[in-house]
């Protein structure tokens, strides 16, 4: 593993101290949620039903080219921020204390081809419980890029730089696949009858998907089919796009790091919330970009708290800031195009063996 300069080595006693001022931060939050918090969600709820609804209402006059502009933009927000805002948060549990069906995070599905349950358990378990973990975080490239010298190079990385353009464009294909394992199963060390048990529900869900975009709505469209069907896949795209450049940017800038299985030997809660920090990457931009990410703007608050409802991060982030500055911890912050920038750089730079 290549440590960050920029991070110094802390104590154990350094890492009790560390952990308690973080469990304090949310602690406080913890103890803030209430009205605001449910209210705020039920508006965003709201306005996704809105948006989509009067984008496919414009797209059914889509015929006329403002009206599938506006149509097709509509519907790209609208999926935006059911995946980023709603979808993601609330499979977190960040909404289970309001007891409301609409919000339970364990039951959520989703507007994506991928299933809910598959992401509860290849993000929300794996992931965040293993962030960056070579050899145990599938998210690490999503077993198609080389992006960290600790990644074994092969031939076919040479080609990276090209074939991440129609991963970026497929993103949601890509998740919906993840947790099938593709690769272990052509290495055979998984079987091929568990592999199709396992595709059962993603098949279920993605003909779903397919169904509502590309087949009912452009029926009932009549003479709009043709504008109907090509908003719902510009929309998708969109969505597609926005999600890849977020998530990302979230793991994979210049100063994020990722660590050997051997950590995990006795590790800390102190050892964890610092993995987290120096595994993640935060974006500065106003609050329509906070809001239209999920907030995943802040993806180190995200993975030091992801069960806090995101919108506290913008709240939490100077106090974080303030205890990674505290104990010598690099706070990787700054703004999209620059975080952006240095992951193009690392796809280019790990595509080569050297």
């Amino acid at each position: 593993m290549l440590k960050n300069p920029k991070n110094r080595d802390l104590t154990p006693a350094e890492l009790d101290a560390f952990a308690k001022e973080l469990d304090q931060i949310k602690q406080e939050v913890l103890d803030d949620l209430g009205e605001k918090d449910a209210k705020y969600i039920r508006r965003v709820y709201a306005a996704i039903r809105y948006s989509s609804f009067l984008g496919r209402a414009c797209l059914f006059a889509g015929w006329f080219p403002p009206a599938w502009i506006l149509g097709t933009g509509l519907l790209g927000f609208s999926k935006i921020m059911e995946n980023m805002e709603l979808g993601h948060n609330v499979m977190h549990g960040q909404y289970d204390w309001m007891n409301d069906p609409k919000f339970n995070g364990q039951t959520y599905e989703w507007d994506t081809v991928g299933t809910s349950d598959n992401w509860r358990q290849t993000h929300n378990y794996k992931h965040h419980t293993y962030t960056n973990i070579k050899g145990i975080d599938d998210d690490i490239g999503y077993g198609l890029l080389r992006l960290f010298p600790e990644q074994r190079w092969k031939p076919g990385f040479l080609l990276q730089p090209v074939y991440s353009i129609p991963f970026c464009l497929l993103f949601q294909w890509g998740v919906a696949i993840q947790n099938l394992e593709i690769g272990r199963v052509l290495y055979k060390r998984k079987s091929m009858a568990k592999f199709l048990e396992e595709l059962k529900p993603v098949n279920k869900k993605i003909g779903k998907q397919l169904f509502k975009d590309y087949v009912f709505f452009p029926l009932i469209a009549g003479p709009a089919a043709l504008p109907v069907f090509t908003g719902n896949l510009v929309a998708n795209g969109l969505r597609n796009i926005w999600t890849f450049t977020i998530i990302f940017c979230g793991h994979f800038t210049k100063d994020a790091e990722v660590f050997p299985k051997s950590v995990l030997q006795e590790e800390s809660r102190g050892h964890w919330y610092m993995r987290q920090i120096r595994g993640s990457s935060n974006l500065k931009g106003s609050e329509a970009l906070h809001i239209l990410s999920g907030h995943l703007s802040h993806q180190i608050e995200h993975h030091l708290f992801p069960d806090i409802p995101a919108r506290r991060y913008r709240q939490m982030a100077p106090k974080v800031e303030a205890v990674c500055k505290k104990y010598g911890l690099n706070y990787n912050n700054a703004s999209l195009a620059k975080q952006f920038g240095q992951v193009v750089g690392r796809i280019f730079k790990y595509a080569l063996p050297f």
